[in-house]
């Protein structure tokens, strides 16, 4: 908090975060705010950062600092806009640094700074902006049958559904899959929830615009990872489809993990 500040020091605060992801909350902003992202990983392999601020962010600006210079990340008057995500490329191995700049105030009205930021390794993004990260996860072609192997294994969320709904966003370039959802086989957080009436279970996931995503008939396994507390789609192969694939893996021994 800013108010926890000498009242006449010139100080810039400074913050070391260790996690390759997390969140951050600034409360009366005041001054600056060093804040220094540094994963405890030897491989030092995390080589973007992704933020997205709350909805209700104000108070200050972000920078990215390179090269002894800082770069605009997200300005007060942009906080706002809760599908704004920030993605950008660190050129240094030790981590990366933020620096927030309070926006100048005339009284101590309750303002809060806050984002969550996530680091990427470089297998996992490729490029400096979100639609490219997230176009990894929706990667708006089938998987082949070892992708599909390894997507039961290693993904954030792994449920047996049907399609409700698909509904666009041109402006954000992103599509929503709504999914009535039979079995939840793994998720990381509560994405896909049980509804009070009916007691149906449905949840929300998220592709590109340019995959093209319709509804189609049918049951599918839904594949995929989270990012910023949403499903982002991987493979999605009718489930009948990923039945035969699996069990002939199991047959020779060839699956990766059991299912």
């Amino acid at each position: 908090s800013g108010l926890s500040w000498e009242p006449h020091s010139r100080a810039v605060e400074q913050v070391h975060l260790r996690c390759t992801e997390g969140s951050l909350e600034w409360m009366y902003p005041a001054r600056a705010l060093r804040v220094l992202l540094e994963p405890n990983v030897a491989s030092g392999q995390h080589t973007t950062v992704c933020i997205k601020p709350a909805s209700d962010f104000q108070g200050a600006s972000i920078y990215v600092e390179r090269a002894g210079q800082l770069h605009l990340v997200l300005s007060e008057a942009e906080g706002a806009q809760p599908q704004h995500v920030s993605c950008f490329s660190s050129h240094s191995p030790q981590g990366v640094a933020l620096f927030l700049q309070a926006s100048p105030q005339r009284d101590i009205s309750r303002r809060t700074a806050s984002f969550q930021y996530k680091l990427l390794s470089n297998q996992s993004t490729a490029g400096p902006d979100f639609k490219k990260m997230a176009l990894v996860e929706a990667m708006c072609r089938p998987c082949d049958n070892m992708e599909l192997l390894m997507a039961i294994c290693s993904s954030d969320f792994v449920v047996k559904g049907s399609i409700r709904n698909v509904s666009h966003d041109p402006e954000n370039h992103m599509s929503q899959v709504d999914v009535s959802v039979q079995k939840v086989y793994r998720q990381k957080n509560r994405i896909f929830q049980q509804e009070e009436r009916g007691g149906e279970w449905r949840g929300p996931i998220r592709t590109l615009l340019q995959c093209k995503v319709k509804k189609g008939g049918g049951d599918f396994l839904f594949t995929g990872n989270e990012h910023f507390g949403e499903a982002w789609l991987g493979c999605a192969p009718r489930f009948k489809d990923f039945m035969l694939v699996y069990q002939a893996a199991r047959e020779r021994g060839a699956n990766p993990c059991e299912f």
